[in-house]
């Protein structure tokens, strides 16, 4: 029988949203996944933040094996940051995957202005290498961020995003826990003004991203 572990993680001015973390797995040795997941409210799937937040301020190695300073390579850009795994067996890729079909509405300039940066949760398994097979599959222009777990850990914590390192079971489930909630902030003050629910889908991210380019509440 798959165990399920569950964790709620409070955010800030938006902790009445019921707002948890992912876990997430593969039991017995086969591909069935472990997760569960829950929270969040389908009736806002981009929240407004009362109280902007700073974003990370972290330096990590990307994909291709280079030092990334977030602070700098995001200022005065658009952003949108996602700390997940590569091994997660369903809400990464279907974030991930929603983020992409909407960017891809985007017209050439905003696209290019736009920064999509996913931050591994499990540093161990995914590598540079490892981060830029996968991203490739769902948009090579998104940037991976790997490095120090204790590091990628406070830097989540910094904007209230819970993650826990995996830990494998002794039957060999391997249990990672993360936010699900994306992470979207404007060019005009570099501050994160909004937040992507787990139930936020590609539609949703389509409408959202034109007004969030700009600055301009969704």
């Amino acid at each position: 029988m798959h165990r399920r572990k569950l964790l709620v993680s409070a955010l800030g001015a938006a902790a009445a949203l019921g707002l948890t973390l992912t876990a997430c797995g593969s039991g017995d040795g086969s591909d069935q996944p472990v997760a569960q997941v829950s929270g969040g409210t389908a009736a806002k799937p981009i929240v407004t933040l009362d109280t902007p937040m700073e974003k990370p301020d972290l330096t990590l190695t990307d994909s291709d094996g280079k030092p990334y300073d977030l602070l700098e390579k995001t200022k005065g850009h658009p952003t949108l940051i996602y700390f997940g795994y590569t091994n997660c067996p369903d809400v990464c890729p279907t974030t991930m995957a929603n983020i992409a079909v909407a960017v891809k509405q985007l017209p050439q300039a905003e696209r290019s202005d736009l920064r999509v940066v996913f931050v591994t949760s499990d540093p161990e398994r995914d590598t540079p290498a490892q981060l830029k097979k996968w991203l490739g599959g769902i948009n090579k222009d998104f940037i991976g961020l790997t490095g120090p777990f204790d590091k990628i850990q406070q830097a989540a914590r910094s904007v209230n995003i819970g993650i826990e390192a995996p830990v494998k079971k002794k039957n060999g489930d391997v249990v990672s826990t993360h936010g699900a909630q994306v992470l979207l902030s404007s060019p005009k003050d570099d501050k994160v003004h909004w937040m992507g629910m787990q139930e936020a889908t590609s539609d949703n991210y389509t409408a959202a991203l034109p007004k969030i380019i700009k600055g301009q509440n969704p």
